[in-house]
């Protein structure tokens, strides 16, 4: 297992796990969902809501991995790099420095 110096080390290589548009594109829409349901749960104070957001991000994800970009998800070796790596994306994604 490679291990990085820091995350500006290691988010050059989530990017490449992340090749696949598709993929991509699922990231997106499971990290969406997850601040829908953070959302939801504030919104509502019903704490059932929060289920829905480690379904939806990690379920988006894993599926555009397994079906689209045919690799293993980052976050079984990297986790927490993996897990800011998805935000950072999803950010780069809004501000267009990340194609969809």
């Amino acid at each position: 297992m490679t291990q990085y110096a820091n995350f500006r080390a290691f988010y050059p290589f989530y990017l490449s796990e992340h090749a696949n548009r598709n993929c991509r594109r699922m990231h997106f829409v499971g990290s969406t969902l997850v601040l829908v349901a953070v959302a939801l749960t504030f919104v509502t104070g019903n704490l059932n809501w929060l289920w829905l957001a480690p379904v939806a991000g990690y379920g988006f994800a894993w599926i555009g991995h397994f079906v689209f970009e045919k690799n293993r998800p980052a976050t079984f070796k990297h986790p927490l790099y993996s897990l800011a790596g998805d935000w950072v994306m999803y950010v780069d994604i809004l501000r267009g420095r990340v194609t969809l």
